[in-house]
């Protein structure tokens, strides 16, 4: 379990500012907790960017959350009806504000819990140019359920989540059966799911939580098999998506002689 800070929903408040109020409670996570400081360029960053892309919600309980009656409203939101990609897990915002420059009739929000990496994505997003992004900090299994409604994303992008390593860990990891319906839910009929991981067992798993769901078809099944898979003629894995950049994450993986698997799943029609 990880520690949460309740504060006042709604209220203004600087980054790593603690609201008035404090309490403290337990709250399983699908993340670790990092430092929410920033050092002086990027508190700079903030205090003059941050209104133009960050979203600052109501809270619930915790830094993470949003409140029970938070809903966000993507024409309102980005001044114009537009196909909506959602990234969970933004990082540093290399992959977000890439294809933000490339796709400017698409949209793109971001969610992200390590307030550093916000800072980073703005400052990116600056420098790009580029202004349909929007970022959340917020834990996206809380989050999602609440404040966006069905059928309302075109594709949803799971690249690289906290891959909890320990095997006692692994009821932490983002990617389960009970999230591949969340995610079913927010997708437009034929929307993409995508997901990427650099951990084997960890894409073994999401392959076979994208299979199991029956609101998802995986479009590559059978394809791509791997001898180091537990099940190694069973496949299932897609061709590296050619808009996921190499982001320095990812090359940190390969430095370790880790190599990346892709995972897709399309929503089925409704009904």
């Amino acid at each position: 379990m990880d520690e949460a800070v309740a504060g006042n929903a709604g209220s203004e408040r600087r980054p790593g500012e603690a609201p008035e109020g404090t309490v403290f409670m337990s709250r399983t996570k699908s993340f670790t907790r990092r430092t929410r400081e920033l050092p002086a360029n990027l508190a700079r960053t903030w205090e003059v960017h941050s209104r133009r892309y960050v979203v600052e919600p109501r809270r619930g309980v915790g830094y993470t959350t949003v409140a029970d009656d938070f809903s966000v409203d993507f024409e309102e939101l980005f001044g114009r009806g537009a196909p909506v990609t959602l990234e969970i897990g933004s990082g540093t915002g290399e992959q977000v504000v890439a294809a933000a420059a490339a796709h400017p009739e698409r949209d793109f929000l971001a969610l992200e819990v390590w307030v550093p990496g916000i800072a980073k994505l703005i400052s990116k997003a600056v420098d790009a140019g580029v202004g349909n992004i929007r970022v959340i900090e917020a834990d996206a299994a809380q989050a999602l359920p609440i404040m966006l409604g069905e059928a309302c994303l075109d594709e949803v992008w799971t690249f690289f989540p906290d891959p909890w390593r320990k095997a006692r860990h692994r009821k932490r990891r983002l990617v389960c059966d009970s999230f591949a319906l969340e995610v079913a839910r927010l997708l437009r009929d034929g929307g993409v799911w995508r997901l990427a991981t650099d951990w084997d067992d960890y894409a073994w798993q999401m392959r076979d939580v994208v299979e199991a769901c029956e609101l998802f078809e995986n479009p590559h099944a059978g394809e791509r098999p791997d001898p180091a898979d537990p099940q190694p003629e069973r496949g299932g894995f897609a061709p590296r998506y050619d808009g996921r950049v190499v982001t320095h994450f990812e090359t940190r993986g390969i430095d370790a002689g880790r190599h990346a698997h892709d995972i897709v799943g399309v929503r089925r029609p409704r009904g």
